[in-house]
């Protein structure tokens, strides 16, 4: 946590930032609550924010649709002015910082000559490396060399959304300019994915969170996801699991199914192979998420969803690991799938509809 030495701590500056010492341990109840930690935690992470120092971060834009941008400015919990003002010192952010052109990129070449190896780099965006990198330029550099220098300096990068984290849709077939996630772009750097389309801002946040309050980075899955965000199965976690249980299924949008909050399996939702808290800790200040407003998930927390959870509104004819779980082995009221191992997706669709017609292995 010495690192860092931007000022004062960050409960200092929240303090004068008028939020209240209830306000604050609110805050430090969520974000234990969004690293799945027990809420005595919260009192730890209070600890550590009051002897923290501002981390330095610069967020670089490359092949992206800026919406994990979009998600940071919605933030509410906290607010984007409290992280851009309190708990975090942006110096670089091409869509929210004031200095433009040459000024802006004065900015982040400062970072990184004057805080080598302490400041947080986020990327947004999958990086082109066909040609050279010249389908993404910033300021005369390709995004290519841009990655080299401050990712290549940084402390440890963190991957916002699926482009950056494993090269998205711009990577998807054919991929004409040879997108590429980070990693792959600078290999040996240290990175965190935060993969969705877009991030949730809350599982960013705890992630800086997570390093303030112990000095490490959260547990990771072998695709560098942390844990407390991806280390279970939207399907598992899912309101209309039951549903699934129970063997009902929308057949149709919007037919009675569909407006009794069925389950949308059948529509192609791809949430029994895709790992996210989507469920948990929702969007809009945790008002929904796509299932819950009656759209199926399609996977983008995947690598290469683009390509393998697709098409969106169709069942996967064979997803290889699905039902090696016991909660992912009963299909419908206690049906039990005998050959989970290699069971294909079809097969359980057809064993959904009638509990004495046999699965295809």
């Amino acid at each position: 946590m010495s690192t860092f030495d931007n000022g004062s701590s960050i409960s200092e500056r929240l303090k004068k930032g008028g939020v209240s010492r209830r306000d604050f341990m609110k805050f430090c109840t969520t974000m234990a609550a969004t690293l799945a930690l027990p809420s005595g935690f919260a009192l730890k992470i209070a600890e550590a924010l009051e002897k923290a120092k501002k981390p330095t971060l610069v967020w670089l834009e490359f092949q992206d649709c800026a919406g994990d941008t979009e998600a940071l400015l919605r933030a509410t919990k906290p607010t984007v002015a409290d992280i851009v003002l309190d708990i975090l010192s942006v110096d670089y952010h091409e869509t929210i910082m004031a200095p433009s052109g040459k000024q802006a990129e004065k900015s982040l070449m400062d970072v990184v000559k004057n805080l080598k190896g302490k400041y947080i780099a986020v990327v947004e965006g999958s990086i082109p490396v066909k040609d050279g990198g010249v389908y993404c330029c910033v300021g005369g550099k390709s995004a290519l060399d841009i990655a080299k220098e401050v990712c290549g300096n940084a402390l440890v990068t963190i991957n916002v959304g699926t482009c950056s984290s494993f090269g998205g849709i711009p990577a998807a077939k054919p991929n004409p300019t040879g997108a590429v996630s980070t990693k792959e772009a600078v290999p040996g750097i240290t990175v965190v994915n935060l993969p969705g389309c877009p991030v949730n801002v809350e599982n960013l946040t705890a992630t800086v969170v997570h390093f303030l309050t112990f000095g490490s980075l959260p547990s990771m899955d072998k695709l560098g996801r942390p844990y407390f965000a991806y280390g279970k199965r939207i399907h598992d976690n899912c309101e209309r699991r039951s549903h699934f249980d129970a063997g009902q299924y929308v057949k149709n949008w919007g037919d009675e199914g569909h407006r009794q909050g069925w389950c949308l399996y059948e529509m192609g939702c791809k949430g029994p192979e895709s790992f996210h808290n989507c469920p948990s800790v929702k969007y809009n200040d945790g008002t929904s998420w796509p299932v819950q407003a009656g759209h199926g998930c399609f996977g983008c927390a995947s690598p290469n969803f683009w390509d393998t959870m697709t098409p969106i509104y169709r069942r996967l004819p064979n997803v290889p690991g699905f039902g090696v779980e016991t909660t992912a082995d009963k299909i419908g009221a206690g049906l039990a799938v005998a050959t989970a191992a290699g069971l294909a997706l079809h097969g359980i669709a057809k064993a959904a509809r009638s509990k004495g017609e046999k699965t295809e292995e």
